[in-house]
């Protein structure tokens, strides 16, 4: 049970929802439901869960190839942010439903998914998080997946929490707000993709 405790402790800590991924499950929430907000989130989690389980399991190979290629990686994730960003601009419906069905569920799962396993720098944050707190990877497989799964409940709790909150401001506003709510959402995607273009650049020179 302490295990999981600390897993737990450990995804809330490192899952808070900022980012691209946060206001992606913002602008779901608000357009197509509580539903596909918490879809969204559950995406992010699991890229996060992946990232601890490199941490917990002490995978080298695999942290060694996401420090190596970082760069690729981060420049692929700032295109994807890019991409989705425009996309949300160029919309003109304002309130559309045909999303709401399997296929429009996995892309709003897969899409979350890939912005966040396109950040490597959250197995760095996860193995920080397990070094101060004693775990290095040789406590045992079953230790490492309780300890995993406290991690994605750690950090979907947050999906839950932004979700519900987004619900409770969306009963306050009109239909019509569905649109702008579409253009705010792609432009805050642009600038956090800019942001991350410039950051990976940086490093570089």
């Amino acid at each position: 049970m302490m295990i999981f405790l600390k897993g737990l402790l450990i995804g809330m800590i490192c899952g808070v929802p900022a980012g691209a991924v946060g206001a992606l499950c913002m602008q779901r929430s608000i357009l197509y439901g509580t539903k596909s907000g918490i879809i969204t989130g559950l995406g992010s989690s699991v890229a996060d869960s992946f990232y601890a389980g490199v941490g917990a399991f002490g995978v080298t190979r695999v942290s060694d190839f996401l420090t190596e290629y970082q760069t690729a990686i981060n420049l692929l994730g700032g295109f994807l942010i890019l991409a989705m960003g425009i996309s949300f601009i160029l919309k003109s419906d304002k309130y559309n439903t045909e999303i709401r069905h399997k296929s429009g569920y996995i892309r709003m799962f897969m899409s979350a998914f890939g912005v966040g396993i396109t950040n490597p720098v959250a197995v760095v944050a996860f193995m920080l998080a397990f070094y101060y707190t004693g775990i290095d990877g040789s406590q045992g497989f079953f230790y490492s997946i309780v300890l995993i799964a406290g991690v994605f409940a750690g950090t979907f709790v947050w999906w839950i929490i932004l979700t519900s909150f987004t619900a409770m401001i969306k009963k306050k506003y009109d239909i019509r707000i569905f649109n702008k709510v579409n253009k705010f959402s792609g432009i805050i995607m642009i600038i956090l993709s800019v942001i991350l273009f410039v950051k990976t650049i940086s490093r570089l020179t």
